[in-house]
């Protein structure tokens, strides 16, 4: 039997209609949405983040790390490049259990921004010798083109940024939630197909934005990429212009909007747009202008520039940027000619001035102050005065004479720097891992190094470029879904039925760095994982699979993509 409503009595009035619900907002500023709506928001209103300096080299440089506010100490640290590391002796599976103050060292991460890659041999001396003293031989090369230092004592900050600042280098927004490092290509300046070095609009846009404070409280990180080769990940970043030879117009670049990675990953769209050398630095204040004003502030994990873009399409992002931040129109442009195969600059490669310059692969990424020291001789006795870092954890040697060029690979082989590396040196990276950094549920550096050494003995001929890449987490900051093989650290039940130290693994990713290559993230088949420990036979025994089953010039990527499942477990 149906039960009937409560019926209205004749001389009731009827109810109200109920007014339609606003929608909540996503914390935009320029629609009014001011007021602080996560911890993270209100540390950066409470005091602008770069304030933090003073405070550091006044008074917590002298009284130490139990003197730290923990909103500096968690927040506006970042800033100036800062991270506590992850203590010694805590497991993955208490990462996301654990309090800050638990998994937290009382030492730091420390990241040296190094725009455009490029670096004179006396700032490369400065960076071996604040390793070595204060970083306890640390200096890892990052895949953004940064110096990472480890074991850093809040004391020792203020003496650290003095002999960075005096050779020209900087720590300002190398974290924190600002425009980070400019990629640039290792190349810029001295390579034979660039038509136009795009370094002077990297150097304004350092010079005029980082450390200004209209920029310095984003939602969330920026990243930038500014090239004329395809040799950054360009589809990775926030904003990349890629260097473009308009029919009309002569050099300039080509924008593309709204890439990133981590857990929810998206490729940067073309805007569609050519834009003169002297015109990047305006557009590119005007596209993280945007992001301050309309990104999306509510959570943190949708407060990235992709989600906006996501949301307007490039049509409606193009429109606010011409009309609201330049005051002009922009001119149509065609899209970058990709190069015939992915360009990484490893080996020996002339120069457009006849030197040679030389690209060489230490293993993912990890170096010591000690090496670098040895480098900066080395450099110095082949007559360069130039050294470059890459996107992939690799450095260069420019303006080596051809005539000295073999000497240079020798020395460089004999300090641990391999200009003419395997295919598995040359294509691995990984992230810090559980080693320092708190969010890693699982270690990387080692394993990768393990993981090279292996190949690299059974494998040692193999003929084909395969990225192999290592994150300790979800986060992605060794680019895992944009790799040949992904490798995305979890805990995963072995042998014996415990959790141990495993990865998921991502198959196939790339981005379309050379012509025919369409940019994509990688496979995920189910249940495909492996233990850290079985890891380097698995690969061993994937490679090994494609070589046996590849046609005639398949790329590994379009491999994955042909052959059954079971091919790739």
């Amino acid at each position: 039997m149906a039960v009937s409503s409560t019926p209205t009595r004749p001389d009731q009035p009827a109810p109200a209609a109920r007014a339609p619900r606003r929608p909540r907002g996503e914390g935009q500023w320029a629609l009014g949405h001011r007021e602080p709506l996560n911890p993270n928001e209100r540390i950066k209103k409470d005091d602008d983040p770069l304030n933090v300096r003073d405070r550091i080299e006044n008074i917590y440089a002298h009284r130490g790390f139990a003197s730290i506010d923990p909103q500096d100490l968690r927040g506006r640290f970042r800033w100036w490049g800062l991270y506590t590391q992850r203590k010694a002796g805590i497991d993955g599976g208490r990462t996301a259990v654990l309090e800050p103050h638990e998994l937290e060292d009382e030492f730091f991460m420390l990241r040296v921004r190094v725009d455009g890659g490029q670096l004179s041999l006396a700032q490369l001396r400065v960076i071996a010798e604040i390793s070595r003293e204060f970083a306890r031989d640390t200096a890892d090369i990052t895949d953004r083109q940064n110096i990472q230092y480890h074991w850093i004592r809040v004391e020792d900050m203020p003496e650290i940024w003095r002999r960075l600042e005096a050779v020209g280098l900087q720590t300002t927004e190398a974290c924190g939630d600002c425009p980070r490092i400019v990629l640039g290509s290792p190349v810029a300046g001295v390579a034979r197909d660039e038509l136009l070095d795009p370094t002077p609009a990297i150097d304004e846009i350092v010079r005029r934005y980082v450390g200004d404070k209209q920029f310095s409280n984003l939602p969330r990180k920026f990243k930038t990429s500014i090239s004329w080769l395809v040799d950054t990940p360009y589809e990775a970043n926030d904003i990349a212009l890629l260097g473009v030879d308009h029919p009309e117009h002569g050099p300039g670049f080509d924008v593309w909007v709204g890439g990133g990675l981590s857990t929810n990953p998206m490729l940067a769209k073309r805007l569609g747009v050519w834009v003169p050398l002297h015109e990047v630095p305006d557009v590119w204040a005007g596209v993280v202008g945007i992001f301050r004003d309309y990104g999306y502030r509510r959570l943190r994990n949708r407060a990235r520039l992709k989600f906006l873009v996501a949301d307007w399409g490039v049509e409606r992002f193009r429109e606010v940027l011409e009309k609201d931040y330049l005051g002009r129109a922009l001119l149509d442009g065609p899209a970058a000619e990709l190069p015939a195969k992915p360009v990484d600059h490893i080996g020996v490669h002339p120069q457009r001035d006849g030197a040679n310059y030389v690209g060489a692969a230490p293993v993912v990424g990890r170096v010591s102050g000690t090496q670098l020291a040895a480098l900066a001789d080395v450099v110095e006795a082949h007559g360069s005065d130039r050294v470059r870092l890459t996107p992939y954890q690799k450095l260069l040697v420019l303006d080596v004479a051809p005539e000295r060029t073999e000497e240079l690979v020798t020395a460089l082989r004999g300090i641990g720097l391999e200009a003419r590396p395997s295919a598995w040196r040359r294509g691995t990276m990984a992230c810090t891992g559980i080693e320092f950094c708190k969010l890693a549920i699982v270690e990387t550096k080692r394993r990768g190094e393990e993981l090279v050494a292996r190949l690299e003995e059974r494998l040692r001929d193999f003929d084909a470029d395969i990225s192999i890449h290592l994150n300790g987490c979800p986060n992605a900051c060794a680019r895992t879904q944009v790799a040949d093989i992904g490798l995305k650290g979890q805990l995963v039940v072995g042998p014996d039925g415990r959790q141990v130290e495993g990865f998921q693994v991502h198959l196939g990713g790339g981005l379309g760095m050379a012509a025919g290559q369409t940019a994509g993230f990688g496979r995920k088949l189910r249940g495909l994982k492996t233990t850290a420990d079985e890891l380097p036979e698995y690969v061993e025994r994937l490679a090994r699979r494609y070589l046996a089953g590849r046609s005639d010039g398949e790329s590994f990527a379009n491999w994955v993509i042909r052959v059954d499942e079971e091919e790739l477990r």
